[in-house]
């Protein structure tokens, strides 16, 4: 069966058993979406999860009726009669053609809507409410707010459990709950969407800093450092003004507009024009890890994978023409050996094209588009085809990633852009000593940092890698005549750049131990008498495997090991 034809359908059913029990309550819109459903309301009732439940038994009452989905066409009149108390739908209305305005109703309940859905309400087998939200009608926080309630429908109840299993787990893997626990960072009412990173967090933002500057060093890429604030003049040559605006902070800096940057690549086009560049520095690569903010509404913004200040691990490459599929194919190569090879990450490849609101030459973006679709047939990667989907500045290549819960993230990209460098009229001297125009690649490996970080503890449950965690080894005493051989050890593993603590506290080593596990710190030592005696060390893993009498300088050449090998 349909998934989308159930949901939709369940969200009608949801519509009907709200007006059942609240009947001044005026319909929003209520589609499918990927995960589920949801429907819109405008009720003076404010919605409780008791509620929930009410309207769960209320559907489960109209669906247990055998209801036939009747789909009818309307003239615009016969519509406005119909929706005469939906302000809502009376909007939606206007916006339709006089020859597509169609009706489902089940049982009493008619809603305006094009459809699918399915035959009878009996198909809806599997369904539970999740949660309430608010959410703008249109998305415009300038309108008014509305309860938003969030379904759930499937084929078959083991499905539906399965689903709620995935979500229980990943509601104990909450990024901005461990993230607390573990003392990595937090929000502030006075900075919406702007994480401070505490002393462990910024531990692991530098640690992913360190290794994707190791990986440029391999890869000939140079790093810059650009300003915060350009004025708008910037922002209307590169297109941002006229496509991006209303994603952007606007500022007003000697009596002129300006904008805190939302992204890299027009900074980087000023570097390439500062001087006169040969054809023999192409490819030339610019890395930048500068902030970057970005406007979005506070009602969206959502712990560490939705904010407003981040910093990518951002870089654009000047090109020639001919340099463009190699580039792109290094760049797959570079794509592949982070995701799969350091964080053991599935992902999926999908090619987006030219969107509605585009600028530049037609014909530029069909030899953009090609040359992604090459690079990709060439390293025989299957790909989907996302149309329209591409930046406003050219044809891009995703990489959406699937996590240990099976979610997906967009995380890589790979955009590859003619316009730009046209608009700031770049150029670079050819062999032939005539000027030419070099192409740009944008590309982002980590993506933004911030939300790789959030998406790293939910996907590891807060159980870092080691050569991220930001306490590798916490060294437990047993009692206080182990506290000069314990010392011993903490100063050797520092000496080796080891992130080590010492717990020299008069607990019990069971305190001590359950302690270190739900800081989720990958190793512990434990040294008693026996291990003072010896000079080994009893070594315990956060899965609670101990293995005793271990060298001292055996353990630490295996962990370096381990930590250079990022396993």
């Amino acid at each position: 069966m349909d998934l989308e034809k159930i949901r939709h359908s369940a969200s009608h059913v949801l519509a009907s058993a709200v007006k059942e029990l609240f009947s001044e309550a005026k319909l929003g819109i209520g589609p499918a979406i990927d995960d589920g459903f949801y429907y819109d309301f405008d009720l003076k009732h404010t919605l409780t999860p008791d509620d929930l439940k009410k309207l769960e038994e209320k559907m489960q009452e109209i669906i247990g009726k055998n209801l036939d989905f009747k789909k009818s066409k309307k003239t615009r009149n016969e519509a406005e009669k119909i929706l005469k108390d939906e302000p809502y739908k009376l909007e939606l209305l206007k916006n339709l053609p006089d020859n597509n305005i169609t009706f489902y109703t089940h049982g009493s309940f008619t809603d305006l809507c094009a459809g699918p859905h399915v035959k009878n309400t009996k198909e809806i087998k599997a369904f539970k409410l999740l949660k309430i939200a608010g959410a703008y009608w249109k998305g415009d926080s300038k309108n008014k707010q509305l309860q938003r309630i969030y379904g759930i429908a499937f084929n078959s109840k083991k499905e539906l459990e399965e689903y709620l299993k995935k979500l229980e787990e990943a509601e104990k893997r909450d990024h901005r709950k461990i993230g607390q626990q573990l003392e990595l960072f937090f929000f502030h009412e006075y900075s919406p969407g702007s994480p401070f990173f505490e002393p462990k967090g910024t531990v692991i933002y530098n640690e992913l800093l360190n290794f994707v500057r190791e990986e440029y060093k391999k890869r000939g890429y140079q790093e810059v450092i650009t300003p915060q604030i350009f004025n708008k003049a910037l922002w209307e040559t590169s297109g941002h003004w006229k496509h991006f605006k209303e994603d952007m902070f606007v500022l007003n800096v000697d009596n002129s507009e300006a904008a805190l940057k939302p992204m890299n690549c027009p900074s980087h086009v000023l570097i390439f024009k500062n001087k006169i560049r040969s054809y023999r520095e192409l490819p030339l690569r610019i890395a930048d890890f500068c902030a970057l903010h970005r406007n979005e509404l506070r009602g969206v913004l959502g712990g560490l994978t939705r904010v407003r200040k981040f910093s990518q691990d951002d870089a654009h490459i000047f090109v020639t023409e001919e340099q463009i599929e190699k580039e792109i194919l290094d760049l797959m190569d570079f794509i592949d050996t982070v995701y799969k090879k350091v964080f053991n990450f599935r992902y999926v490849v999908n090619l987006s094209t030219k969107p509605e609101k585009a600028m530049g030459d037609p014909k530029l973006w069909e030899k953009a588009e090609e040359a992604l679709r090459n690079a990709l047939n060439k390293k025989k990667i299957k790909f989907n085809i996302k149309e329209g989907e591409g930046a406003f500045y050219g044809p891009k290549i995703d990489f959406d990633i699937r996590d240990s819960l099976d979610r997906s993230w967009q995380l890589a990209t790979i955009q590859l852009d003619f316009q730009m460098p046209l608009n700031f009229k770049a150029t670079y001297e050819g062999k032939d000593g005539n000027k030419h125009t070099p192409i740009m690649i944008h590309r982002a490996i980590l993506g933004s940092l911030e939300r790789f970080i959030g998406i790293l503890i939910e996907h590891y449950a807060g159980k870092l890698p080691l050569w991220l965690s930001p306490v590798q080894v916490r060294i437990l005493t047993l009692t206080d005549r182990n506290e000069k051989f314990a010392g011993d050890v903490l100063k050797k593993l520092r000496d080796n750049n080891i992130r080590v603590e010492l717990d020299d506290r008069s607990e019990s080593i069971g305190k001590k131990v359950r302690d270190a596990q739900l800081e989720k710190i990958p190793l512990t030592i434990t040294i008693g008498d026996k291990e003072q005696e010896n000079k080994t060390l009893a070594i315990r893993t956060l899965d609670g495997k101990v293995k005793f009498g271990v060298k001292v300088e055996e353990f630490i050449n295996d962990l370096l090991t381990e930590i250079k090998e990022k396993k």
